[in-house]
């Protein structure tokens, strides 16, 4: 059984290759075809054509397309994906100081979606066309609807300059708060390990509005295949089979109709997850969350290509672990989803 599943991960793995491929490819292509010239950006206006023409060969620019891919390639065998132009340090380094604040938002976002969205699902599925599930559809219309970056926006303006409940929409951290030690990066798991309360709190407060937008936009999909995965259960023979023998209606719902549910439930949670991780882009930039979103924006204001490229290689990564992570789970979960498939 042991060598089964790593012959699983492994076949997972080998499949996952030729998108990885794809999207160095795609990732370096597209980077090719931003506008304007990245030797004139950083040489600065005033430069000269032999300046310009200094910074493109320091750049490797002035080679040919093919050998630029190839060296690119052959870096990334190395384990070195570049260093951005725009703060001078390696690539690798800048998304690992960021990715800590991107995954703080993303997690509990979806956390706060998912403690939502399941119960809100299920009652829906029980209680058909009442109010509850009229709210359900509403949600979920309003959170397919509603662009991450509007729903940022109204947030702050509600609840931040209208109402004043909420802090500056400045960072993880408000101007009079420092750093937790950094023992994991996020800064809520840092403050409590390191027993400073103050920061706790500072960073609590200047999550609660960007973990709801991500919230609202990840909500719409849970509730959905909750209510209609719970819907399909409910209707199924063996549900049935289970009434007239007289179980209760807790046992019923919860030990037979929602673990037939959760599997594609769980699917959905890592497709949402990922989902997550591109809509952090507008969601920091709205927020000035300072994670691997903003750093991709001001990477593609700058062309600044090896930026661009370690952020879609990242996010190309951390989709196929999340898919990897999901699809294990349901491996044990179901046993009808064997290893041997």
């Amino acid at each position: 059984m042991k060598n089964s599943k790593l012959i699983h991960v492994g076949r997972r793995l080998a499949q996952a290759l030729p998108s990885v491929l794809g999207v160095i490819i795609i990732s370096f292509v597209l980077t090719r075809a931003l506008p304007g010239d990245p030797a004139v950006y950083f040489a600065g206006d005033m430069a000269d054509k032999e300046s310009i023409d200094q910074v493109r060969r320091a750049m490797g620019l002035d080679k040919g397309l093919l050998e630029q891919f190839f060296i690119y390639v052959g870096n990334l065998a190395k384990g070195v994906w570049g260093t951005s132009l725009s703060t001078g340090r390696p690539v690798t380094e800048e998304l690992l100081a960021r990715l800590p604040a991107s995954l703080e938002l993303t997690l509990i976002g979806l956390s706060l979606a998912v403690a939502i969205a399941l119960p809100l699902g299920i009652i829906a599925a029980t209680r058909p066309n009442s109010w509850i599930d009229h709210l359900c559809r509403v949600l979920v219309t309003a959170g397919v609807s509603l662009p991450t970056f509007f729903t940022g926006l109204f947030l702050v303006y509600i609840f931040y300059y209208l109402l004043g409940w909420a802090p500056s929409p400045l960072g993880r951290l408000d101007i009079l708060s420092l750093p937790p030690p950094h023992i994991t990066g996020f800064y809520t798991v840092d403050s409590l390990i390191a027993g400073e309360k103050e920061t706790f709190s500072a960073s609590v407060s200047q999550l609660v509005l960007p973990a709801i937008t991500l919230a609202l936009f990840a909500l719409a999909p849970l509730a959905r295949m909750t209510r209609a995965a719970m819907l399909g259960a409910l209707a199924s023979d063996f549900v049935r089979t289970a009434r007239a023998n007289g179980l209760s209606r807790r046992v019923v719902l919860l030990t037979y109709a929602l673990r037939n549910a959760s599997l594609s439930v769980l699917t959905t949670l890592g497709m949402v997850f990922s989902f997550l991780l591109g809509a952090n882009v507008l969601v920091e930039k709205v927020f000035s969350w300072p994670g691997i979103g903003s750093f991709a924006i001001q990477a593609l204001v700058a062309s600044d290509y090896a930026a661009v490229q370690g952020f879609v290689l990242a996010m190309a990564l951390l989709f196929i672990a999340v898919n990897l992570t999901i699809d294990l789970i349901l491996t044990l979960l179901d046993p009808r989803v064997g290893f041997e498939s």
